[in-house]
């Protein structure tokens, strides 16, 4: 069994994680992102990286936006096509809800073509019309991030995110 490592990503790592994502946007699985988004948003990131018999390389992504004081979103959860199936994806996501719970988050969103996958963590579908406080709700609106307008179901956000799926996991404590 190869080693993987997990850590959180450095402002070095802003390219090979652009490369991982590229294919996958090229896809229309991933949004494409600007360089100085990938830096403005570097502390969210985790990586994984493997040596597997010679230099370290990274082989996975993905981020935690936190939304609000109890939600975040994981986000450009991406894996090496050479890579996928061998435990990245789950080293991952394990990291990014550990995190959330360090961070406070109680709910975890996604938006995603991978059901199975995020099914098998614990992940729910979204409801259409997820109830929300009115004044949360009203927080939220003055938000530009995309993800915020992604889990309020927003019509704006559609012809970004066709065919995907809105999912949530409910943390509860000590999980």
């Amino acid at each position: 069994m190869t080693d993987l490592r997990l850590r959180p990503a450095r402002t070095s790592d802003v390219p090979a994680i652009k490369e991982l994502v590229a294919p996958l946007a090229r896809a229309g699985v991933l949004i494409n992102k600007d360089t100085v988004a990938y830096y403005e948003g570097i502390q969210e990131f985790l990586v994984v990286e493997t040596a597997d018999g010679g230099p370290a390389r990274l082989v996975g992504c993905g981020a935690l936006h936190v939304m609000w004081e109890d939600l975040g979103e994981v986000r450009t959860l991406a894996t090496s096509d050479d890579w996928r199936g061998r435990g990245v994806g789950h080293t991952l996501l394990a990291g990014l809800i550990e995190r959330a719970r360090a961070v406070g988050v109680t709910r975890v969103f996604c938006l995603t073509f991978e059901v199975d996958f995020f099914h098998r963590y614990g992940f729910q579908v979204m409801p259409n019309q997820e109830q929300l406080d009115p004044d949360v709700f009203a927080e939220l609106m003055r938000s530009h991030d995309e993800g915020v307008a992604e889990y309020l179901d927003l019509a704006r956000v559609k012809p970004n995110t066709l065919g995907n799926t809105r999912m949530i996991l409910e943390l509860s404590p000590g999980d």
